[in-house]
C-alpha cells in the first residue's frame, strides 16, 4: 500500500506537530498507511511534549515533488554484458521496448544497446569475429557438449566448406579460429592438431573416436548441433556478447530524480531511453520516454493549514486527499474532490479528537498526551480568545486519559518551550512566521511566547533591522508579536513602514516599538483581523 504523507505547515509548532502524529495514528487504525512527517526543525516546546509522551519526532520531509520513482518505469529491465545479441534482441521484443540497459556482474551500468546498434550490427557487424561464452554457443545453436575447456570463446569464424586436400594445402589454422564443419574426419584431424580454439559440429556429425582422443589431448573445445552449415554460420554472430554492440556512455536518470529534472534532460538530449539507477550506481530498470504518462504522485493529507505558500515544496505536483485545518480558507486546489475538515476551534487537536470519537477509536495514552499538549499550545492553556466548548470538552477528557493535570502540565510545557536562550534572533523571528497576501499586499507576521521579554526587548534595534531588511523583499509591513503567557498579552515590534496601520487597526494614538497590547494572544482572532480591516481601505 502507498504511504500517505501527514505534514503540518512550514514552520512547525507543537499543535501542527501533534496533529500529523495524532491524524496519522487514527488513519492507520481507519486501514490507510500514513507516516507523521514535518516541514522544519521542531522547537523547544514540541521537543517537550514529544519527551514527555516518549514519541518518536517525525521525520523530516524535504518536498513532495513528483520523482522518477513515482512513475511506472521497466524495473528491473537490464541485461547482463555477457549475455548474447540475440538473447538481448528476444528481450526487448517480448517487452515492447526499442532500448536495453546492459550491465556488469555487479549490476552497475556498463551501456545501453537499442534497436538502431543492433540492426547496424547486423547489416554492417564483422561477421569473421567471435567474442562470446560456449554458454551462449549450446543455447543459439541449440547444441550438445562434446569438450569444453573454455568458458570463453574468442577467434575467427571460418567454415570447413573446401574439398580435404584443398583445406588442408591451403587453408592455416591456428588456436584462434573456430570452425564450422560437418564430419570430414581429414580435416577434422587436421585442424585438431593444429589446436584451433573451437570446433562446431554441424548435421549432428560425428568424431573419430582418434579424433574424439586427439580434441580432448589438445583442448579444443567441440560443440554438436543439429543445424546446417548455413544455418549456424548465420546464428553464430548472433551469440556474440551483447557488449560487443552496446554503446557505453549512455545518460541515466537516477530513480530520486525530479521528473521536471528529467524533462529537461530529455529535451536536451531527445532520447527515447534511459538507464534508471539508485544511489550506489546500481541498474533499477528502463525509463521509455514513452511512459512517461504513468504517474503515481505521493499522497499527502495536510493538517493545521491549507495553503500552498505555507505548505510543502512540490505541493501542486501531489494528490493531496485531505485537509484537516482551523483556519482560514487558503487558495489550495485539488483536481478531484477530498475529504476537508475545518472547524472554528482552537486547535487542530481538537478537530482530530472528534474524529477518534467519530470513528469509535480509542484514543492510547500518549496519543491523548500529544493532542492534549497541541490543544493547550494553541489556546494558551485555554485563555485565549480561539478557545471554544469543543477545545474544552476535549482537553478535559484527554487530561483523564493521560493522567495529568493540564494546567499544571501546559504551564511546564510553555516553560520549557520559552526560553530564548541560545537563539538568534531572526531564528526568534522566523520561529512561527506566517505569511499572508491581501489586496495585493503581502504582510509578514511572526509570534513567540516568552516570559523572558526583556531578552527581546533590551536588543530591539536588532530585531527591528531585521524586520526591515525582510520588508524590503516586497512586504508591506513585517511584524513580530512577543506574546507573554504570564501577563496575557502581547509586545510589537514591526518594519518602519507599519506604524500607522499598526495604529488606525489598534486604534492608537501613537505607538512605538515594543508597545504592549493588553489580552492579545490570538494571531488568528486579535492581531491579524484588523490589520486586514486596515488593509482594506487601502484598496
Amino acid at each position: 500500500m502507498k504511504v500517505t504523507y501527514v505534514f503540518g505547515h512550514q514552520k512547525p509548532d507543537t499543535d501542527s506537530v501533534c496533529a500529523s502524529i495524532s491524524l496519522a495514528y487514527l488513519k492507520n487504525k481507519l486501514g490507510l498507511k500514513c507516516e507523521p512527517r514535518t516541514l522544519g526543525e521542531i522547537n523547544k516546546e514540541t521537543k517537550f511534549v514529544l519527551k514527555y509522551f516518549d514519541i518518536k519526532q517525525p521525520k523530516y520531509l524535504n518536498d513532495v515533488k513528483l520523482q522518477i520513482k513515482d512513475i511506472e518505469y521497466k524495473k528491473n529491465c537490464y541485461l547482463n554484458k555477457k549475455q548474447s545479441i540475440i538473447k538481448a534482441f528476444n528481450y526487448m521484443n517480448e517487452h515492447d521496448i526499442t532500448g536495453l540497459p546492459i550491465v556488469d556482474d555487479n549490476k552497475k551500468i556498463y551501456g545501453l544497446v537499442t534497436l538502431k546498434e543492433l540492426a547496424r550490427e547486423l547489416i554492417q557487424g564483422d561477421f569473421n569475429k567471435l567474442r562470446t561464452s560456449y554458454s551462449n554457443l549450446l543455447e543459439i545453436l541449440d547444441g550438445i557438449e562434446v569438450l569444453r575447456f573454455d568458458e570463453e570463446i574468442e577467434g575467427n569464424i571460418m567454415a570447413g566448406a573446401f574439398r580435404s586436400t584443398t583445406f588442408i594445402q591451403n587453408i592455416k589454422v591456428t588456436n584462434n579460429d573456430i570452425l564450422i564443419i560437418g564430419d570430414r574426419n581429414n580435416i577434422l584431424e587436421y585442424v585438431i592438431e593444429s589446436k584451433v580454439k573451437m570446433i562446431i559440429l554441424v548435421g549432428n556429425g560425428e568424431l573419430s573416436e582418434n579424433n574424439y582422443e586427439l580434441a580432448k589431448k589438445n583442448k579444443v573445445n567441440i560443440i554438436k548441433t543439429h543445424y546446417n552449415t548455413y544455418y549456424t554460420t548465420k546464428m553464430i554472430s548472433l551469440s556474440n556478447y551483447i557488449d560487443n554492440v552496446c554503446f557505453t556512455s549512455p545518460v541515466c536518470i537516477d530513480e530520486t530524480d525530479y521528473y521536471s529534472k528529467f524533462k529537461e534532460i530529455s529535451n536536451k538530449t531527445k532520447h527515447t531511453n534511459y538507464p534508471v539507477l539508485n544511489k550506489n550506481g546500481e541498474c533499477l530498470g528502463l525509463f521509455p520516454i514513452t511512459l512517461s504518462s504513468l504517474k503515481h504522485p505521493k499522497q499527502v493529507i495536510l493538517v493545521d493549514h491549507n495553503e500552498q505558500g505555507q505548505s510543502v515544496d512540490g505541493l501542486d505536483e501531489a494528490t493531496i486527499i485531505e485537509v484537516v485545518d482551523h483556519h482560514k480558507l487558503g487558495i489550495i486546489t485539488t483536481t478531484s474532490p477530498i475529504n476537508f475538515r475545518n472547524m472554528a476551534v482552537g486547535s487542530t487537536n481538537t478537530i482530530i479528537y472528534n474524529l477518534f470519537k467519530e470513528n469509535k477509536i480509542v484514543i492510547p495514552s500518549n496519543i491523548a498526551g500529544v493532542m492534549l499538549s497541541g490543544i493547550l499550545s494553541d489556546t494558551l492553556i485555554l485563555k485565549s480568545p480561539t478557545t471554544t466548548k469543543l477545545d474544552v470538552e476535549a482537553v478535559n477528557d484527554l487530561a483523564n486519559i493521560a493522567s495529568i493535570d493540564y494546567k499544571q502540565y501546559g504551564i511546564d510545557m510553555f516553560k520549557a518551550g520559552s526560553s530564548l536562550e541560545g537563539l538568534a534572533e531572526e531564528d526568534i523571528i522566523y520561529t512561527d512566521f506566517k505569511k499572508f497576501n491581501y489586496n495585493n499586499y503581502k504582510i509578514g507576521v511572526g509570534q513567540t511566547f516568552t516570559t523572558d521579554i526583556d531578552y527581546i526587548l533590551n536588543n530591539k534595534n536588532k530585531y527591528i533591522s531585521l524586520l526591515n531588511n525582510i520588508a524590503n523583499d516586497g512586504y508591506k509591513m513585517v511584524l513580530l508579536f512577543i506574546t507573554d503567557i504570564i501577563k496575557n498579552g502581547s509586545y510589537i515590534l514591526f518594519s518602519d513602514e507599519s506604524s500607522e496601520i499598526l495604529m488606525e487597526s489598534y486604534n492608537l494614538d501613537k505607538i512605538e516599538q515594543g508597545y504592549y497590547l493588553k489580552d492579545i494572544v490570538s494571531r488568528k482572532k486579535q492581531m491579524i483581523p484588523p490589520i486586514l480591516e486596515t488593509l482594506e481601505k487601502f484598496k
